[in-house]
């Protein structure tokens, strides 16, 4: 086997170079995104030398690019690990040469941690959409904030753990109660971030990912998970603050943000007001009000395409991991990807 990361020319690499293949979806990614800034700050952030058996680590944003590659194709850790051995245009994307070591699934596992725990993915979403904007492919023409559930990786079941009776510590004990009554613990899975949601006729039990994406063409601007039990009109200001709209923007919502608070946090940051209104208790909404939550309705149909995207091609649906910080890093790992996608589509327009 090759050492990894020789110096000099590698001949495998030579004919690599030229063989003739046709433009891939991930050349034209090459072409999108300029990598060196993200390398530049992962590098930073980083300070990868080497492994823990002392062989040099694995570039850092080669690393990155596994985790992207993961969410194009639905990968898991394992699977991934296979693709980077035998696909041609996986080791090229990566630049990873085809004589090195590839990255196994406990590398890969251990290098998303470390993204995690650092806690750099929001900044690195932020890099990516800040190059589309210079490109003009991101556009902000206003905003559209919205909520949906992402279900839990496990199955929650009840489980209650009961201490044993009459236990000589508490015979011992001077409490006259001890040992009288079993103590008894209940829970419903080892997800211990993960809450319960009731919507209509059934029940969830998972995460809520809060997103905001462009009006014109749907892009993640930004968003953060929650328990799913979590308020959508609670984590409005979070969503207005975190995607840093112009002023003078519209911010498009369902009726679940309308509170006078949420009204009044876009009348004092200057954006233009397009939540729609909720019918009042015991009362009805006018023919205007229905007329704008039309028009509203129009514009919010880009972010339920977003989620709907997100959900059936980048695996929101359920999640991977367990536990809220995974949830959300999960979540901006699948929204960097998305909207280099789209970029590329745009382009290709």
């Amino acid at each position: 086997m090759a050492n990894r990361f020789q110096k000099g020319p590698r001949l495998g690499d030579f004919f690599l170079s030229k063989r003739k293949t046709k433009t891939t979806f991930l050349d034209e990614i090459d072409a999108i995104i300029d990598w060196r800034p993200i390398q530049a700050f992962l590098d930073k952030k980083l300070k990868r030398k080497a492994n823990a058996i002392g062989s040099p680590a694995y570039p850092s944003l080669a690393m990155f690019k596994v985790l992207l590659l993961q969410r194009w194709y639905n990968l898991s850790d394992p699977a991934t690990e296979q693709a980077l051995l035998d696909r041609i245009s996986f080791i090229r994307f990566t630049g990873f040469s085809i004589e090195d070591d590839a990255p196994d699934e406990t590398t890969i596992c251990r290098f998303r941690n470390g993204l995690i725990k650092l806690n750099i993915l929001d900044k690195l979403l932020d890099m990516i959409n800040e190059q589309l904007e210079a490109r003009k492919l991101l556009v902000r023409e206003g905003s559209v904030v919205d909520a949906s559930v992402v279900e839990s990786s496990r199955r929650p079941r009840k489980v209650i753990d009961v201490m044993p009776q009459d236990r000589e510590e508490d015979r011992a004990s001077d409490d006259p109660g001890s040992g009288d009554e079993p103590s008894a613990k209940a829970s419903y899975s080892d997800d211990e971030d993960a809450a319960w949601l009731r919507k209509g006729s059934r029940s969830y039990y998972g995460y809520k990912i809060h997103i905001v994406t462009d009006a014109r063409d749907g892009f993640v601007l930004n968003g953060h998970a929650t328990p799913a039990n979590r308020s959508d009109t609670g984590e409005f200001t979070r969503l207005v603050r975190d995607s840093r709209p112009r002023k003078g923007a519209t911010i498009f919502a369902d009726k679940g943000y309308c509170s006078g608070a949420n009204r009044d946090l876009l009348r004092s940051c200057g954006l233009e007001d397009g939540t729609m209104d909720k019918t009042p208790r015991g009362g009805r909404l006018t023919d205007f009000e229905k007329q704008r939550n039309r028009a509203i309705s129009s514009v919010r149909q880009i972010v339920e395409r977003a989620f709907g995207t997100l959900k059936r091609g980048y695996g929101l649906a359920r999640a991977r991991y367990l536990g809220l910080q995974k949830m959300e890093a999960e979540f901006r790992l699948a929204a960097m990807a998305f909207n280099i996608r789209k970029a590329v589509l745009l382009e290709r327009a």
